[in-house]
């Protein structure tokens, strides 16, 4: 059976074993653009890496101030992390108590380091 990964083109997940089928996959070995043993200066930027597929971040929109920029990494973060929490709990995997604790918990993680950063406090 053909690794699923390489027959959508994804070289950053690599069988290990050859399973036979080599007509199956009309990609070559020259065409395996990034391992995990390349550096960063000879990936393909088109081809995201394992973290930037499984979390992606959009780009800054606001007003840039260092603390802003740490807030939306942040919140994009806590987003993450509820889709996540949701997920597992639409699949039975937690109980819709625990789902709810944990993505309180992430809120209010997220609240503090807004205090933390100074985000929405009026300018003196």
């Amino acid at each position: 059976m053909m690794d699923l990964f390489r027959w959508f083109g994804w070289p950053f997940r690599h069988s290990p074993v050859d399973d036979g089928e080599s007509d199956a996959d009309p990609r070559s070995e020259e065409d395996d653009i990034a391992t995990d043993d390349d550096s960063e200066s000879t990936r393909d930027r088109s081809v995201p890496t394992r973290d930037e597929f499984f979390t992606p971040m959009a780009r800054f929109q606001g007003e840039f101030t260092p603390e802003n920029l740490a807030f939306d990494a942040n919140l994009q973060e806590f987003a993450q992390r509820v889709a996540y929490l949701c997920g597992l709990e639409t699949a039975g995997k937690l109980s819709p108590d625990e789902a709810h604790s944990r993505i309180r918990d992430l809120y209010e993680q997220l609240a503090r380091t807004k205090e933390g950063l100074g985000i929405g406090e009026p300018e003196a």
